[in-house]
């Protein structure tokens, strides 16, 4: 049994300072957060266990996303945050893994990136156990719209990993492997995908083309159920059915040749998702300034 001293430990952050001379209110969120996870590892090396192994903690929901460099502004965050609170009736905390916390709502739970992960590759630290999250964890991509209620991504097959077709399958019927856009997992669930991934990294990022290949390849064992495909749509492929760009847009920053104001995605779908180009803040189509807010 712990004694009362042990278990206070993991109900406390008395340690954190509230204020420090001359110090921004955003240096000061930024520090909080460090130092409540500095002070939470050292509390659980002292029982060598993870935050998800800890009884204490009782499991939770949460909604994560990920931010990192300059390809998303904290706008991004901050509506995926508002259309989720439009349309989950769960409990759950919005949280977001981030180099730069910096206009990003006070509302969202920050769990700093660690400073030698760039682009794509700051996912497989998601799947680690020792993020400071215990329960359910439904990651979604910036770049999505949610249509409707989002409930039963959280709640199908509970006891399955769960992720989506890649959207390949628009061209190939039977393609089976993954779109990293949306994952859910529970927390430890999937750390060899992470901790798989720092025994070999420099090797893995040079042989594959991105995290999906990776999540692919390190859970042939352990494969996922996935979503059923008329959840999840892509706005370009599978509902606007056209992606035929403006003449002269670079890279990134391209947007369709013609406005669509008529497509909609199907009923039973929730969330579509907007991979490569256009990004939703450079559409002008009506469904998607309705719900990108």
């Amino acid at each position: 049994m712990q004694n009362t001293e042990q278990t206070q430990r993991y109900t406390r952050h008395s340690l954190v300072k509230k204020y420090v001379d001359g110090e921004t209110k955003e240096q000061r969120k930024t520090r909080k957060s460090l130092e409540k996870l500095a002070n939470l590892d050292q509390e659980l090396d002292l029982l060598d266990v993870s935050y998800s192994d800890n009884p204490l903690i009782k499991d939770k929901n949460y909604i994560l996303c990920l931010k990192h460099g300059t390809k998303y502004s904290a706008e991004y965050v901050n509506r995926l945050y508002n259309m989720v609170k439009r349309n989950c009736t769960l409990d759950y905390e919005f949280v977001c893994l981030t180099d730069n916390h910096i206009g990003i709502n006070e509302n969202i739970k920050i769990i700093p990136l660690p400073g030698n992960l760039q682009g794509w590759w700051c996912k497989p630290y998601m799947f680690s156990k020792d993020l400071p999250l215990k329960g359910t964890v439904l990651y979604m991509d910036l770049d999505v719209v949610i249509a409707d209620n989002i409930d039963k991504l959280i709640t199908w097959q509970p006891n399955q990993w769960c992720t989506i077709r890649d959207f390949t399958r628009v061209m190939r019927p039977k393609w089976q492997r993954y779109n990293s856009s949306i994952v859910r997992f529970k927390v430890g669930q999937l750390n060899h995908v992470w901790a798989n991934y720092l025994k070999d990294k420099n090797e893995i990022e040079k042989r594959l083309h991105g995290d999906q290949d990776w999540l692919w390849e390190a859970t042939r064992k352990t494969q996922a159920m996935l979503y059923p495909d008329s959840w999840i749509q892509s706005w370009k492929w599978e509902v606007r059915k056209d992606k035929i760009f403006k003449p002269g847009g670079l890279r990134g920053k391209r947007t369709f040749k013609n406005v669509d104001h008529t497509s909609k995605p199907r009923v039973e779908c929730c969330v579509c998702v907007f991979h490569g180009d256009p990004n939703p803040e450079m559409i002008e189509d009506k469904w998607v300034v309705d719900n990108w807010k």
